[in-house]
């Protein structure tokens, strides 16, 4: 009698919130076609992706054999535990670290792009909305028992109507179209950067081609940042790309850290030029303490959340299950990383 095919689940995490209910364990074993296991493994997953550290051994043990494997990241001790792993499907959005291992093998690799979308979108509207009703003002005069009109009538008041601007995003997946549909519902002008051709939504402006960055900047009221970090992306807005930016507008990064350069939005901040930054993420975290983003008046920081949702595991458990039906039956896998762009 042959052993059965193997698929590990390795979703469990500390955080509560990010660790896999039984009922979507549940499904995802029920997906599965006859002649299969699933092997559930305890052991917190750290999402680190990265093979920096020793996993337990038990989920080591779990994976010699394994055909599929769940998880947060794919660490490099799983590659190299599973050499019989066909695909790997991470939770995460982000796949940086699993290609170091991933890369020149055959393993098929998928991620979550769009099951963080809805989330991520509505942080970044209310960011926006944050700048732009004066917020900001509000908050700290209330943690100071002040009642503090002047922000609001003075006549070079920064206040405005969502609809008087103009969003940018550059990056036009799943979190960049999230954005752009509540955008353009709001009546706000929306234009797009992206590598890729095609077009956007309905109501979106879409540039392509090597000077898009250059031409969206001194449009955008709003700066929305969702491309992926790659080693393209790096640093892909500097101090250069900041003055392009039209006085008062509000910088917003949903992205990774790495894809602004923090020494140069700081100084943009410090000198007033920008109305704001609301970003999620950061080039280290947690952001270090001594980080002049903590104090900066005109800065919102918010401690890599955007993607949270009571609705997560719903859409993720969804794309599994499609996915686990679709490998059985030799079908293309939904959310394939192409290995060589990095996403």
């Amino acid at each position: 009698m042959n052993a059965p095919r193997r698929l590990v689940i390795h979703l469990r995490d500390s955080r509560p919130a990010w660790s896999i209910p039984e009922w979507a364990v549940d499904r995802i074993r029920a997906a599965l076609p006859d002649g299969w296991e699933a092997v559930e493994v305890d052991a917190p997953a750290d999402g680190r992706g990265d093979g920096g550290g020793a996993l337990p051994d038990d989920v080591l043990q779990a994976v010699r054999g394994a055909e599929v494997y769940l998880g947060f990241g794919v660490p490099g001790e799983i590659v190299r535990a599973a050499p019989t792993l066909r695909w790997a499907h991470t939770a995460s959005a982000g796949v940086g670290g699993a290609l170091r291992d991933l890369a020149d093998s055959g393993i098929v690799l998928t991620n979550a792009a769009g099951i963080y979308a809805e989330p991520m979108a509505d942080t970044v509207l209310a960011m926006m909305l944050h700048f732009a009703r004066g917020l900001d003002f509000a908050v700290r005069a209330q943690a100071e028992r002040r009642w503090d009109k002047e922000p609001f009538d003075d006549v070079e008041s920064p206040v405005r109507e969502l609809s008087e601007g103009t969003v940018g995003i550059v990056g036009l997946g799943g979190i960049g179209r999230a954005v752009a549909r509540r955008a353009a519902a709001l009546g706000m002008r929306v234009v797009a950067s992206r590598r890729a051709g095609g077009e956007g939504p309905d109501g979106v402006e879409v540039l392509h081609g090597d000077d898009a960055l250059r031409r969206l900047l001194p449009r955008a009221d709003y700066l929305v940042v969702t491309v992926p970090h790659t080693a393209e992306t790096e640093g892909l807005i500097g101090a250069r790309e900041l003055a392009l930016l039209p006085e008062g507008a509000v910088v917003i990064n949903v992205a990774r850290g790495a894809v602004i350069h923090e020494e140069a939005l700081v100084d943009a901040l410090r000198a007033g030029r920008l109305r704001g930054a609301g970003l999620d993420v950061f080039a280290r975290e947690p952001l270090p303490h001594a980080s002049p983003l903590w104090t900066l008046p005109n800065v919102l920081v918010t401690p890599h959340v955007s993607g949270a949702s009571h609705r997560f595991w719903r859409r993720q458990t969804d794309l599994i299950v499609e996915n686990i039906r679709r490998y059985a039956s030799g079908g293309p896998l939904r959310n394939t990383v192409d290995k060589k762009a990095g996403y």
